[in-house]
């Protein structure tokens, strides 16, 4: 992780800590080093999620672009893996998303996918830091003659769904389901993509303000598409993330299917038809022990990354695998995207259970998750710095990890994308776990506090 950019690009509150200023000079830093074997004038386009501060951030963007020497072209509100599919398709040189994601309104970021609509590695964006953080003047502004231009292209979300329907033989009509778009990007394309496959679900959340993105819906706050769905009858839910590149089911029972269930349900799709490359399939160290045993009875090699889509992605690209994702809903498809994508996660999904004639629930049965406590510490830089170098932490970390042998474990780490510690633990005794966690969480938070 590095000074500016987490696990999933830079992130702060807009107009605090990620400004017009700051979002100026990632736009210059982005297009020089993304640009800099670039022989004519280079392109990069940008899009946005539904925050109000998309906008803002977006016009500093276009002006550090357009200042180097580099055209911009703007596609609007899009979701994430949207982006990242169309840097490729539109022949740009990068690709910049304003999102944070599943994070509140008031949060927004910036994210970078290089001319092949991968994120970028961490040595390029270590990169790009340096220019803004160390050396601002090796930035070269462009003469006065040759600033680039801006260009606005309106078909950008239509290229894209055309793209989703692809993916899938047939359509998925017959089909009851909500859909929880989250106020956020989904709510401009999930209407139009699912139209196209024969499919009118019920959609929550699809009528964003700008200010009530990720509030209280989509894949963090799954209760009011459970309420909706069982109170009207419906087979299953699906809930996006603000920007849509996240997504999580509910079975027929109202119950969360969550990542690695999907991840599992998929693998063993593909394993069962032979076309599971090397039988293998991607998660992290945040995937349940369910996942495992799963794997293990099924004959399907699990290889586990650090935490975060992009680091799931370059194991996926080193190896050829094709199936690869998290818990938290972010599954990758390497054969259709560059990243973790809600939609086509949903769809992909739909076949596979349209196709089978089984319950939501029977099909998510085939991986049985292990009890897991997780809970989030507030922790800015310095607190999180703590897990490095803090005996008392690490020791009690230790301890426990000791008392739950083979039956458990803890897994410590700072988020990449939230000023948080999340302190996560599984154990076969989940009221053991839950007193476990509150002691490591009173030893973290007590620590924090001498800071």
């Amino acid at each position: 992780m590095g000074r500016l950019f987490g696990t999933d690009g830079a992130r702060g509150i807009a107009n605090t800590e990620l400004t017009v200023e700051l979002a100026t000079q990632i736009g210059r830093a982005a297009a020089t080093v993304l640009t800099k074997h670039k022989k004519k004038k280079a392109k990069i386009i940008i899009a946005r999620d539904t925050r109000v501060s998309g906008s803002m951030l977006e016009n500093a963007l276009v002006s550090g672009i357009c200042s180097v020497g580099c055209n911009a072209e703007l596609l609007g509100v899009l979701p994430t893996p949207a982006v990242a599919w169309l840097v490729n398709e539109y022949n740009a040189d990068a690709g910049v998303m304003i999102s944070a994601s599943h994070n509140p309104a008031e949060f927004n970021g910036i994210k970078l996918f290089s001319s092949t609509g991968y994120k970028l590695s961490d040595e390029v964006e270590n990169e790009i830091e340096e220019l803004i953080l160390d050396c601002p003047e090796k930035i070269k502004l462009c003469d006065p003659l040759n600033i680039g231009k801006v260009y606005t292209r309106t078909s950008a979300h239509l290229d894209y769904i055309d793209h989703l329907v692809r993916t899938i033989k047939g359509d998925l009509s017959g089909l009851n389901i909500a859909i929880d778009c989250a106020n956020g990007a989904a709510s401009r394309t999930a209407e139009i993509l699912f139209s196209n496959l024969n499919v009118a679900p019920y959609f929550l959340n699809a009528s964003p303000t700008g200010t009530n993105i990720n509030y209280k819906c989509g894949s963090t706050h799954m209760e009011s598409l459970k309420s909706y769905m069982l109170s009207n009858g419906c087979e299953l839910g699906i809930a996006f993330d603000g920007d849509a590149d996240r997504c999580l089911f509910l079975d027929e029972n109202g119950e969360l299917v969550d990542g690695d269930q999907i991840m599992a349900i998929v693998a063993k799709y593909l394993k069962d038809r032979q076309r599971l490359a090397d039988d293998t399939v991607v998660a992290t160290v945040m995937s349940n022990f369910g996942m495992h045993a799963f794997t293990k009875e099924n004959g399907i090699n699990l290889v586990c990354t650090s935490v975060g889509d992009r680091y799931v992605l370059e194991e996926m690209l080193k190896f050829g695998y094709i199936i690869g994702g998290e818990q938290s809903g972010h599954i990758i498809f390497k054969e259709h995207a560059q990243t973790g994508d809600g939609q086509l996660t949903a769809i992909q999904v739909l076949k596979i259970y349209k196709e089978s004639g089984l319950k939501m629930s029977e099909l998510a049965s085939i991986m049985q998750k292990m009890p897991q406590v997780l809970k989030g510490i507030k922790a800015d830089t310095a607190g999180k710095n703590l897990l490095k170098t803090d005996d008392k932490i690490k020791a009690k970390i230790k301890q426990i990890n000791d008392d739950l042998g083979d039956n458990g474990r803890v897994l410590v780490r700072a988020s990449g994308t939230e000023p948080l510690i999340r302190v996560m633990l599984e154990g076969k005794d989940e009221k053991l776990i839950g007193q476990y966690c509150e002691e490591i969480c009173k030893v973290i938070e007590e620590r924090l506090e001498q800071i």
